[in-house]
């Protein structure tokens, strides 16, 4: 009969279980540099309990964020810090603040109002006014508004002690909170830098002093603020002059005009080869007869997504050539197909060069967020100053947000690749060539197609907007839907628009069944 192998560590006192102890003490004596003996005996207590073992840890009770941004836990150290200002912030209002002040400054506006009304009245009793009766209404309504707040603003008055009561119990609470999960905290962060020694340890007195600075000051603009409105001025206005933005719209307007006049080669020669793509596509979706484009779009779909696919891909079709759509949505198509094929082209490349260059990736991250986050609205100016109005325009906005997605996940797709896949190619002799066309692009396809699919959905997505500056098709319809209220008609073109990205959608990423 085989003997079960025990491990060693399970065995207090063998050699190598006390070994361990002694290297772990070290450990945790290296890591937290004060009071080691105290925490080698908390952790020792959490790490015989696979579940939460509370621990009172009198230091994080008293100093909170203090000691947890001090001892790198700053995602503990941030909670506590909000949720202790908010206790301090009730505790200054109750014992400090003026709780009345918003109503006396109401009280202040009314009564301005008042005086003028009353001037009023007695200048209509003077001259014996039909209208007296309608300003004494009006100054016996304000003046009741004036009671009506004065009394509020005493029964706020009265309520200082129960918020300050309040703001004691939630700080207590908190403390109380931060004395249980520190040690807890503390031993999490152990673990991980026993794994990386690279990370932070012990409690150097900069990291006590950044936090104790960063903390006091928080705390004290808050309550300042709170307790005492209106009283600091920089903590309610950030400190600005107008001369900044002035300047700043200036340089702006600068650069752009200075662009726009010496590259009117550049935006002429990319306007002409957009111009020759979307002429391209125009002809061939919307001169071509609509029976042809359908059976192909049709057949298309049953090729990539299956019957039912194509029977559902049939029937959009039909419903926007029966509501008249079909010529409008053959436009969108044109517009929609040049910005998609010109973002596919340029992003499909640039994301293998990426992939394998992190820096030059890095640089070029920040101007990807740029093109996601910034609002059509915004970037469009630029675009229509370098390229006008009209569908060339429409297409490079359209590129500028819907262009990114196809970058970014060939960049996932190809760094997803197993490096143990890559090595065995390498190691029977694949080339460069041969290892990206038969090993990273085909294991990286899904994510590419994913890409391929959102730039697709992105650019279908600006066709109204796009519409705005001169493009024809389906966008068309819905803005002047909006400007004359037709919900009808943006409606019935809004299922249009969702049909046509459908489609596309099920043709891209439909596997046949």
């Amino acid at each position: 009969m085989s003997e079960t192998v025990q491990n060693p560590l399970d065995q207090p006192q063998s050699d190598a279980a006390l070994a361990f102890a002694a290297e772990r003490r070290e450990d945790i004596r290296t890591f937290v540099r004060t009071h080691p003996d105290y925490y080698i005996a908390q952790f020792d207590r959490i790490g015989e309990n696979a579940n939460f073992t509370p621990t009172a840890n009198l230091m994080a009770g008293l100093f909170g964020p203090i000691w947890f941004g001090a001892r790198g836990l700053w995602s503990w150290a941030l909670p506590f810090l909000i949720l202790e200002t908010l206790a301090f912030v009730q505790i200054a209002r109750g014992l400090f603040g003026d709780l009345a002040a918003d109503a006396f400054v109401r009280i202040a506006s009314i009564e301005g109002t008042l005086e003028l009304r009353r001037k009023q009245l007695a200048a209509a009793i003077e001259a014996s006014s039909e209208k007296v009766a309608v300003y004494q209404r009006t100054v016996d309504s304000l003046e009741a508004a004036i009671g009506d707040i004065r009394a509020e603003a005493v029964a706020l008055s009265e309520q200082g002690a129960t918020i300050a009561l309040l703001g004691l119990g939630l700080l207590l609470v908190t403390k109380a909170v931060q004395l249980t999960v520190a040690n807890w905290a503390l031993e999490a962060r152990f673990s991980d830098w026993v794994s990386d020694r690279s990370m932070r340890s012990g409690l150097p007195v900069s990291q006590i002093l950044f936090s104790a600075a960063f903390v006091v000051a928080i705390i004290t603009a808050a309550m300042l603020h709170y307790s005492l409105p209106g009283r600091f001025g920089f903590l309610s206005d950030f400190p600005t002059d107008p001369e900044y933005r002035l300047s700043s719209i200036a340089g702006v307007e600068a650069f752009f005009a200075f662009c726009v006049a010496n590259g009117d080669v550049v935006f002429d020669f990319i306007t002409y080869g957009i111009r020759l793509i979307l002429d391209a596509l125009e002809l061939i979706f919307v001169k071509t007869p609509w029976i042809v484009i359908a059976a192909i779009i049709v057949v298309l779909t049953w090729l990539t997504a299956g019957i039912r696919t194509a029977v559902w891909s049939g029937a959009f079709l039909s419903y926007m050539g029966l509501l008249g759509f079909w010529e409008k949505a053959m436009t969108t198509l044109a517009l929609l197909g040049t910005a998609a094929c010109l973002s596919i082209a340029i992003g499909i490349p640039l994301g293998m060069f990426c992939a394998r260059r992190r820096r030059f990736y890095a640089f070029i991250q920040p101007i990807m967020d740029f093109m996601q986050t910034m609002p059509a609205f915004v970037f469009m100016i630029p675009v229509i100053a370098f390229f006008g109005t009209g569908k060339p325009a429409a297409v490079v906005t359209t590129m500028i947000f819907g262009g990114t997605p196809v970058v970014r996940l060939t960049v996932l797709g190809l760094r997803g690749v197993p490096d143990s896949v890559r090595e065995a190619a390498i190691s029977f002799g694949a080339n460069k060539w041969y290892l990206l066309t038969r090993v990273d692009l085909p294991l990286a396809s899904p994510s590419i197609r994913a890409g391929i699919n959102q730039t697709i959905m992105l650019s279908l997505a600006m066709v109204v907007v796009a519409s705005l500056i001169g493009a024809k098709g389906l966008g068309e319809d819905v803005l002047e839907a909006l400007q004359y209220a037709n919900v009808g008609q943006g409606i019935l073109a809004g299922f249009a628009i969702l049909f046509c990205a459908m489609i596309l959608d099920r043709i891209v990423q439909g596997q046949r069944k």
